[in-house]
């Protein structure tokens, strides 16, 4: 089992998470989001917009290296871009998570 998909599970229980490519680019924008995690199967249009809004308000952008069907099993909704709400769960996720560069969109 992915250790991140499980701690973003915990995370979501608590409320401390948005789904989805709109709620995404909100929290960011809102200064909410301490974290963005990208499915590993998102298109190339999806990640070229998490890596602009990420680059935009200085949020990083992390992969999740999982499918988004896996994301869906764990998480109960088929999505291929989350983001976190809660420091400390941003900062134990992001140990077990790869970085994306943002600085070439």
């Amino acid at each position: 089992m992915n250790k991140i998909l499980s701690l973003l599970s915990m995370c979501a229980r608590a409320g401390k998470i948005k789904m989805g490519t709109d709620a995404v680019k909100e929290a960011c924008v809102s200064g909410k989001a301490f974290g963005v995690y990208a499915a590993d199967d998102i298109s190339q249009k999806s990640l070229k917009e998490a890596k602009f809004i990420c680059q935009k308000t200085c949020v990083k952008l992390y992969s999740l290296g999982a499918t988004m069907e896996e994301v869906g099993n764990q998480m109960g909704k088929r999505v291929g871009i989350i983001a976190v709400l809660d420091s400390g769960f941003n900062k134990k996720a992001a140990s077990l998570a790869l970085e994306i560069a943002t600085d070439k969109i």
